[in-house]
C-alpha cells in the first residue's frame, strides 16, 4: 500500500507515490477515455464539498474525485492524504480512499469515481474549487 500526502494549499504542497489502477462501474463510459493519472504528480488540491475535491496533477491537469458519500470534515482539513493499493497510476474511485483529520480522529473516505476535467470546466471553476 503506497500513500500521497498532499498538504493545504498555503502550505507547501506535495504529493508521495499512490496507486490504484483497475476497472470501476464508472471508468467506461461513452462519452470519452479513461481517466487515470499519476499521483505522484498531484501538486495541489481543492475540497469543493463533503462530497468532491479537486486535483491538480502536474502543472496543467485537473481531476475530480466524487466521494462514496459524504466525508464530514474533509471541508476543514489542513491536509489530506490519498491511498490506494497497486501502482502510482491511479485511474479508479473505488480503489482509492482519502484520509482527513477529524476532531475525533482520522476519517478514511472512499472514492466513488475519478474523472479529467476539461479546459472549459477548469476555467469555469471558482477560485476556491480550483487547485
Amino acid at each position: 500500500m503506497k500513500t500521497a500526502t498532499i498538504l493545504a494549499p498555503a502550505a507547501a504542497v506535495m504529493a508521495l507515490a499512490l496507486a490504484g489502477c483497475g476497472s470501476t462501474r464508472n471508468a467506461a463510459t461513452a462519452a470519452g477515455p479513461q481517466s487515470c493519472f499519476n499521483a505522484a504528480l498531484v501538486s495541489n488540491y481543492a475540497v469543493v464539498d463533503r462530497e468532491t475535491v479537486n486535483l491538480r496533477v502536474g502543472a496543467g491537469e485537473y481531476y475530480q474525485i466524487k466521494l462514496l458519500g459524504v466525508c464530514p470534515d474533509i471541508k476543514w482539513s489542513d491536509a489530506i492524504a490519498l491511498e490506494s493499493v497497486g501502482s502510482s497510476q491511479v485511474c479508479t474511485g473505488l480503489a482509492l480512499t482519502i484520509h482527513a483529520p477529524g476532531p475525533t480522529g482520522p476519517q478514511q473516505c472512499a472514492a466513488d469515481s475519478i474523472r479529467r476535467l476539461g479546459a472549459d470546466e477548469v476555467a469555469a471553476l471558482p477560485a476556491g474549487q480550483k487547485p
